[in-house]
């Protein structure tokens, strides 16, 4: 609780992953893939639960097994590789009412501290903001990315009084990271989406922000936790 308004952790693990099947569970460093999510949550001083929402048995067997509660089971039609990211958490505050704000915490950003999720949640509270999601600055600046258009090359970001030479003159840009997402439930509802133009950005460490999606990241995963011994 922060500001007398209760917090709902929510981390949504469907089971049908394509690129790496059963990514969630996936055990490195002796330990499931989700499971760094559940530690890290369950560290947070303003976190009141920290729940799962799946459709798969493994899945919620193994987050039950590391201490994550399971008020529910989501609906199968709600975990097809084309369902909208929203809808699970939707889903979860429909079975949830009484919280006032949630935080999404996907499985697949393992490096997210718990620094991070209560500095997150702090500087939303501090802007007043009805959103925040995290960010990172993009090792790729869209200033230099280029089309192909008929073989010809066409700027992305379209400037015509600036040409940057230089990367240190390059403007800051910044990604989505996928770590953490926080918003006032009776908002989010009526929204149905985490990014508006009422949402705020908090700004992460590159190193913390990978995301799992393949085989080469659970490689990388592994290398920078080796970075942390």
């Amino acid at each position: 609780m922060i500001q007398n308004k209760k917090i709902l952790a929510l981390i949504p693990a469907r089971g049908g992953s394509k690129g790496v099947p059963g990514k969630n569970i996936l055990v490195v460093q002796d330990k499931p893939l989700i499971a760094w999510t559940i530690e890290e949550a369950k560290k947070s001083k303003y976190i009141d639960r920290v729940v799962l929402s799946s459709e798969d048995e493994e899945i919620i067997k193994v987050a039950d097994q590391w201490g994550c509660d399971i008020p529910f089971v989501r609906p199968a039609n709600l975990a097809k590789d084309d369902t909208p990211g929203i809808d699970p958490v939707l889903h979860a505050l429909d079975h949830l009412p009484d919280y006032d704000y949630v935080i999404m915490l996907q499985p697949t950003s393992p490096l997210r501290s718990v620094e991070d999720i209560d500095n997150a949640i702090e500087y939303c509270f501090s802007k007043n903001a009805l959103c925040c999601v995290s960010v990172c600055r993009t090792s790729e600046n869209p200033y230099w990315m280029y089309k192909v258009i008929d073989g010809n090359l066409r700027p992305i970001v379209n400037d015509n009084e600036t040409m940057y030479l230089r990367r240190q003159d390059l403007p800051p840009t910044f990604i989505l990271n996928g770590a953490i997402y926080i918003a006032n439930c009776n908002w989010l509802k009526e929204s149905k989406s985490f990014l508006t133009d009422k949402t705020v950005a908090y700004i992460m460490d590159s190193a913390r922000s990978l995301d799992i999606d393949n085989e080469i990241d659970f490689v990388l995963l592994e290398y920078y936790l080796g970075l942390r011994c």
